[in-house]
């Protein structure tokens, strides 16, 4: 058994998301979004690179010698499936596992609203899911996907960097490729799904303009195409994917995204009353005659307002779900104010009063 399965372990026992090793600290779990040390000595450099070489082929070996940083996904022996980063630091090795469930999720468990159940019933277009990094966004992937799976006959073919959760075919047919291992880059796995019979592409990320440009093609030639993005809303997505691509593209990328983005949905993490675990609060943009129109005006600072007043569609601010997650008992008030947009709205909610903003009072 390799040594760091005994971190793994423990790891996984304690319920944490995520496992830290790095030199000098002794090793951090992350439970429920808080980082905390175990009880074990500092770790050194020449150990710790030891423990992390126990589980690299040759070829990551030779890889990481060379000076790139690794992600991959890691089975220990107990079972239980990480995805891993490793990378080198002033002090030496440092490596991060994220614990990847044994179970897929579905959307029921997540708790996601019906809506996104209606937009896997398209049969084209791009539905964007975003976030800043560990906001589940892989999850969510993953329970769409199985929701295709149990219920439609297709072909789905997923690029992922590294494979996540492990999908067995249902009704669906599903091909999971893993960057570096299978293809070269995402914009490669895409120009070769292409080949493939597609009906569903899920890309890892949409990472650089070529990868985007390749999805864009993807989406408008009849097959569905799921995609992440690190940003924290529907109108900071939308001026991603137009700044990402070349200047010359501007008119082609805003007609794309009109046409044929589906939906935005942003999700952020949030602790649950008991302080137990985390819920998926999510934003969904869909697109509509009116956002199409505001996107080609350059006018997407007024998608919030769209947002706002398109509950009946699905569509909802974070703020909006945030509120009435509160309001069902289902998250930490005190949590919620921390992602709120607009603090005023949830102060009342408080009761942690430390998290409040300090205002100073000047003299006379």
């Amino acid at each position: 058994m390799a040594r760091i399965d005994a971190f793994l372990k423990l790891g996984l026992a304690q319920g944490c998301s995520d496992i830290h090793l790095a030199v000098g600290v002794p090793p951090m779990l992350r439970m429920h979004g808080d980082l905390m040390p175990i009880k074990f000595r500092d770790l050194g450099d020449t150990e710790l690179e030891a423990y992390v070489g126990e589980i690299l082929t040759p070829t990551q070996k030779k890889r990481f010698e060379e000076g790139h940083d690794l992600d991959f996904s890691y089975v220990s022996e107990d079972g239980g499936r990480f995805r891993v980063n490793v990378y080198r630091k002033e002090t030496g090795v440092g490596a991060t596992f994220r614990s990847i469930p044994g179970n897929i999720p579905t959307l029921d468990s997540l708790d996601l609203p019906p809506v996104i159940r209606k937009l896997l019933e398209y049969h084209q277009g791009m539905i964007l899911v975003t976030g800043s990094t560990g906001t589940g966004k892989s999850t969510t992937l993953a329970a769409m996907i199985d929701h295709l799976n149990s219920t439609q006959n297709c072909n789905i073919i997923s690029l992922e960097d590294p494979i996540e959760f492990i999908h067995r075919s249902k009704q669906a047919q599903i091909i999971q490729r893993e960057l570096g291992t299978h293809l070269p880059s995402f914009a490669e796995g895409i120009r070769a799904a292409l080949r493939e019979d597609p009906d569903v592409i899920l890309v890892g990320e949409l990472r650089d303009a070529e990868t985007i440009q390749m999805a864009m093609t993807a989406a408008e030639t009849g097959h569905l195409v799921l995609g992440t993005l690190h940003t924290t809303g529907a109108v900071k997505t939308i001026d991603r994917v137009i700044d990402a691509l070349p200047g010359d593209m501007r008119e082609q990328t805003k007609s794309f995204l009109s046409q044929s983005l589906n939906a935005v949905i942003t999700q952020t993490l949030v602790r649950t009353p008991d302080g137990r675990g985390r819920r998926a609060i999510v934003e969904i943009m869909l697109m509509t005659r009116a956002i199409a129109k505001l996107i080609m005006t350059d006018q997407t600072h007024q998608i919030p307002a769209q947002l706002q007043t398109g509950k009946d569609l699905g569509m909802q601010m974070m703020d909006q779900a945030l509120m009435d997650a509160i309001q069902k008992k289902q998250i930490d008030p005190d949590d919620a104010f921390r992602y709120a947009s607009d603090k005023s709205l949830f102060q009342r909610f408080v009761t942690d009063t430390s998290v409040l903003p300090k205002f100073e009072v000047s003299g006379p």
